[in-house]
């Protein structure tokens, strides 16, 4: 016996069809897929608006953007790098900032206001 008999090959043909049925109503047509209108909050509808391709605030955020990025990259790093250096690496003694205070003992003389320090008073109370 070789091949199918008529009623295989009928059954094999019938199920062919179904198999291309199936195929083709899987493709979608330009309706589809049919969704239920979407209903946005107040916050989303106000960034589905936003956000719109080609909107005015979207340009003038963006080109704040990209000026803040600019003035943060290429003028406040760089200067506060430079301030850095030169305040801690190149100047023999900083203006305006006290690296450690001189100790004042007793006697001592203030060179801004010309006082002398009084010696400490005694309290008998406190000896070990």
């Amino acid at each position: 016996m070789s091949g199918y008999s008529p009623d295989e090959r009928l059954r094999l043909q019938q199920l062919r069809a179904l198999r291309r049925r199936w195929l083709r109503d899987q493709e979608l047509s330009e309706r589809e897929p049919v969704l239920p209108p979407q209903r946005l909050g107040p916050v989303a509808a106000f960034w589905e608006r936003f956000l719109r391709p080609g909107g005015l605030w979207r340009q003038q955020v963006f080109k704040a953007y990209q000026a803040g990025g600019f003035l943060l990259l290429r003028v406040l790093i760089p200067s506060w790098i430079a301030c850095y250096y030169v305040k801690y690496h190149v100047m023999k003694k900083p203006l305006a900032v006290v690296m450690s205070n001189p100790a004042i003992f007793p006697g001592d003389r203030i060179l801004e206001t010309g006082e002398i320090i009084p010696p400490l008073k005694e309290d008998p109370h406190e000896h070990h």
